[in-house]
């Protein structure tokens, strides 16, 4: 049996919740471009973002340890896909576009400078009178710009759906600027989902990293409610976490996350009364949220990583170095555009100098960065 769009946006149909966005509903796509026989409109913007440059250098970016460290840490690449992969969970659970969530779960971070959050601070420190930078922005920017792949538009020609997801992306770091894509409606059930399971990702998963880093140790988590939850469940009294007991202990943690905000968001959308997609996005408040209880508990926890991980000596002195680096290159770039790659230089006139430097900046990989920094200021290399 041959399923074709139209069985497959008939079959999507059935199995959504009325609020969940249909892909046969979508507003459309910038440019004129014929839709496939056996895809629908958000399975293809899901591919289409998948063969991305941008989307392949994700995998030597920043998510908390720098590439070198360690072979086992996140890195954006890999925090993308599991970002993904609570989102499909949850909108599968919940009665929401799967392929939507999905595609604005994969393209979230693909904006992301190198280096990570400390590397946006950065760019946006040098860009302040040029327009700033914002992760976000520069996510849609590379959709629907700096992604050359097809003669017949400029970047990948996304369905407004998905570019609307990608800007509304919020998490308690982000805060979205939607003026274009309906600015007095909140996110769409697909676009709070794609955003609390990155927060949700990268709160468990930086835990993990951290205990595997030896930066936080069990030791330091006694007293904190989910860590005293976890070793009740698995009756673990220490002092040595192994890597299996720490394997499930953090499997454990997702799982308590997942359930708690499904069950929470299941019962606020049936008070809400919300029968449609829009109705969702007209609420004065985000349908999709944990219970209060384990929002503390989240709290909690974030406040305890923030102070003992991301302000940890040896993650601040990457962050000191990344500073260093990417003002560096961008001070270098700025005085003399013509150390700047031949394809690099010829965006100037059409984009100005600053925002062409910063284009080239985030785009690079931790990797590219260091060893551009290292082309540029050490003498003994060759250019």
């Amino acid at each position: 049996m041959y399923f074709d769009r139209l069985l497959l946006e008939e079959l999507e149909d059935k199995l959504l919740a009325p609020y969940g966005v249909r892909s046969r509903d979508t507003k459309g796509r910038a440019y004129l471009d014929n839709e496939p026989d056996y895809r629908t409109s958000f399975q293809r913007d899901r591919d289409r973002i998948l063969h991305t440059t941008a989307f392949r250098r994700l995998e030597y970016k920043t998510q908390v340890f720098i590439n070198y460290e360690g072979d086992y840490f996140r890195t954006r690449l890999t925090h993308t896909l599991e970002v993904a992969q609570i989102g499909r969970t949850i909108a599968r659970a919940l009665g929401g576009n799967e392929d939507l969530v999905e595609t604005i779960c994969l393209a979230h971070d693909l904006g992301h400078s190198p280096f990570g959050h400390s590397g946006e601070v950065a760019l946006n420190r040098l860009m302040k009178d040029h327009g700033g930078f914002d992760h976000n922005k520069q996510s849609l920017r590379i959709v629907t710009e700096l992604e050359q792949r097809y003669p017949e538009f400029p970047g990948l020609n996304l369905t407004w759906e998905v570019r609307e997801g990608i800007v509304k992306h919020e998490s308690e770091y982000d805060i979205s600027d939607a003026s274009d894509y309906n600015p007095d409606l909140r996110g769409n059930l697909e676009t709070q989902i794609a955003n609390v399971a990155d927060e949700l990702a990268y709160t468990t998963h930086d835990l993990d990293d951290g205990l595997r880093s030896g930066m936080i140790t069990p030791h330091m988590l006694e007293g904190i409610a989910l860590w005293e939850i976890l070793k009740e469940t698995f009756n673990w009294r220490g002092p040595v976490l192994s890597d299996m007991e720490r394997h499930r202990m953090i499997r454990q943690l997702v799982g308590l996350e997942v359930t708690d905000l499904i069950q929470s968001t299941d019962t606020r959308i049936k008070e809400s009364g919300a029968q449609s997609a829009t109705e969702i996005q007209r609420l004065d408040y985000n349908v999709i949220g944990f219970s209060d209880d384990m929002r503390r508990r989240n709290r909690e926890l974030k406040d305890f990583l923030y102070a003992n991980l991301y302000r940890h000596y040896r993650v601040v002195r990457m962050a000191v170095k990344a500073e260093k680096i990417i003002s560096d290159l961008f001070e270098a770039y700025h005085e003399e555009p013509q150390v700047l790659p031949g394809h690099v230089q010829v965006h100037i006139p059409s984009r100005g100098l600053e925002r062409t430097i910063c284009d080239h900046i985030a785009g690079m990989t931790d990797r590219f960065a260091v060893e551009e920094h290292q082309r540029l200021f050490d003498p003994f290399l060759k250019p």
